[in-house]
């Protein structure tokens, strides 16, 4: 399959702001055949249309306000869906999963301040590192770590609404402090890694886990449950319930591409159920080229 490229529109110079005006006026005009045909004409405007559209986001007109960014919304998560086509159509099974979810947070928010977030991952790795770095076992590393996103920064499993298609966008799980396993999983994980720690994510069926794992020793952690440390006796007993061949095998860690594939699986259901039609379809595009 090819990369789901969308060519740049030629580059136009913008109206001038009389015209602009009266494109703006139209836009939020109360006939919906007008708005309408003014919204897609403005959509297949390109770059350079968006680029002066966005100077009226703050527009005193609230109901243009509404509908330009409405519209630049629209446009970015656009761009954003083709840019992730792109990527999930050239990968092979390992990339950088952080860079993975950034992307897919951008389909949802295309506005989204990446690099604040990157920082703010950065800072809670350094908040940790002085109580990691006097850790005798891996124990007190998993419990300096834990501390400081699950106590002192207030993350947990969103056991009220774990439906809520929120919990799987990176960018909303660190607003909220909310989350479900696989990306409270991911969350841990990506931190861990600033620390040269290694965690690994395990996704056991039902269940994501994380592991952490040396020549001495190995613990699974369940960030989920604020990353309460779990056996290997436990996980087993727990995929007990599944009825499964070989117990261990589930206890591997998961690709790159097979944790963003199950990412994008759970959302996909979600929008599904909700008969969210157009999220549920472009989640399956997704998924199409990430099962290859």
């Amino acid at each position: 399959m090819e990369p789901a490229h969308r060519p740049e529109k030629p580059t136009e110079p913008p109206p001038s702001p009389e015209r602009q005006q009266a494109l703006l006026t139209l836009l939020a005009d109360e006939d919906a055949a007008v708005s309408d045909a003014i919204r897609e004409r403005l959509l297949a405007g390109g770059a350079t249309t968006m680029a002066w559209l966005s100077r009226h986001r703050a527009h005193p007109d609230a109901e243009i306000r509404r509908r330009v960014r409405a519209l630049l919304l629209q446009d970015g998560r656009s761009r954003a869906d083709v840019e992730f086509l792109n990527f999930c159509n050239r990968q092979a099974e390992h990339f950088d999963l952080e860079d993975a979810c950034w992307m897919l947070a951008r389909t949802r928010n295309p506005d989204a301040p990446v690099e604040a977030y990157r920082a703010q991952l950065d800072g809670w790795a350094e908040q940790a590192r002085p109580a990691v770095e006097l850790a005798a076992d891996g124990v007190g590393v998993a419990a300096a770590l834990s501390h400081v996103l699950f106590v002192e920064h207030g993350f947990r499993g969103n056991t009220e609404d774990y439906y809520d298609p929120l919990n799987s966008y990176l960018d909303a799980v660190m607003d909220r402090r909310r989350g479900i396993p696989i990306t409270l999983c991911a969350l841990y994980q990506f931190t861990a890694r600033r620390l040269g720690l290694p965690v690994t994510g395990i996704g056991m069926p039902g269940h994501f886990l994380c592991r952490y794992q040396t020549v001495h020793e190995e613990l699974f952690l369940d960030p989920f449950h604020g990353g309460v440390v779990v056996s290997r006796a436990e996980a087993r007993r727990r995929l007990s319930h599944f009825s499964l061949d070989d117990l261990d095998s589930h206890l591997q860690p998961l690709s790159a591409r097979r944790c963003l594939q199950r990412m994008i699986s759970n959302l996909q259901v979600i929008h599904r159920e909700r008969k969210d039609t157009e999220d549920s379809l472009r989640l399956e595009r997704y998924l199409m080229l990430l099962s290859r």
